[in-house]
């Protein structure tokens, strides 16, 4: 993997939140790359429950300041960054007052899902792209991990399609375990229409629950990776019969051969 460049864009990654296989993974595959010479970012939400004080985020002012238009509402998006301890590693966090200042990840005390969490990912896709294109740094791959960064193969296939900085980069997708019940606010799909994205691409938001999320992110990827090693039942059949490639599951023991092997010689030549 030595000097390329892969942007790593998660939901949770250790030590910011919670070990979940999610988070592990999302701090395991970055590290991997780095000690094999590769040029890695990280992009995470600043959800309000990480201490900004004891991981030392601070905010990059010169990349901060842009307004993302999200269902037609102006909303100012903030970058920070912070470096994993002993790693040399460095997380951009997106932030914003009104999306991401409460104490909490995606539910409520009661466990029930925020109201604007479609908003959210909007706001989360849009805010990882324009901090990259900030940056000019053109990825070889992106590699998406977690529902709330299920819309950034959307808006990179769709809404940035004509961006120069992304026309080499592959996408991949890891498909976790990691759920919700119900689904995301029903006018979804209006707020990404709004973005002027291709109606057909976007009919599954017409019910916003997991497994569409999920069907979209796999529908506008170059590959796939199973990141848990049982998925709901439908997204097992919908990777049973894709065509583009698919990584079969692999514990956090023994991924690293398997996943240098499926960028370098599976996705890259994609």
């Amino acid at each position: 993997m030595k000097d390329k460049r892969i942007l790593y864009v998660s939901s949770e990654v250790v030590p910011y939140l919670p070990e979940t296989e999610i988070s592990s993974m999302s701090f395991e595959a970055p590290r991997m790359v780095n000690k094999q010479g590769g040029q890695i970012r990280i992009f995470m939400p600043r959800f309000g429950n990480i201490n900004e004080r004891r991981h030392q985020l601070h905010e990059v002012i010169r990349l901060s300041g842009i307004n993302l238009v999200i269902n037609d509402l102006d909303m100012p998006l903030i970058i920070k960054v912070a470096s994993i301890p002993k790693e040399r590693i460095q997380v951009y966090f997106i932030d914003n007052e009104d999306y991401f200042k409460r104490k909490a990840t995606l539910t409520d005390e009661d466990g029930k899902l925020f109201s604007d969490n479609d908003e959210r990912a909007i706001f989360f896709a849009k805010g990882v792209i324009e901090t990259v294109k900030k940056l000019n740094w053109a990825p070889d791959i992106i590699h998406v991990n977690g529902w709330l960064a299920s819309l950034l193969p959307l808006y990179l296939k769709e809404f940035y399609k004509t961006e120069p900085l992304f026309t080499e980069s592959k996408i991949v997708t890891s498909v976790y375990n990691q759920s919700f019940e119900g689904t995301l606010d029903k006018d979804m799909i209006s707020k990404v229409n709004f973005d002027g994205l291709d109606a057909e691409t976007t009919k599954l938001l017409n019910q916003p629950d997991y497994i569409n999320l999920m069907k979209i992110a796999i529908d506008n990827s170059d590959a796939i990776i199973r990141g848990s090693e049982e998925l709901p039942k439908e997204l097992d059949t919908y990777l049973n019969d894709l065509t583009k490639p698919v990584l079969d599951y692999y514990s956090i023991e023994e991924f690293a051969d398997p996943y240098t092997e499926f960028y370098n010689n599976t996705v890259l030549n994609s």
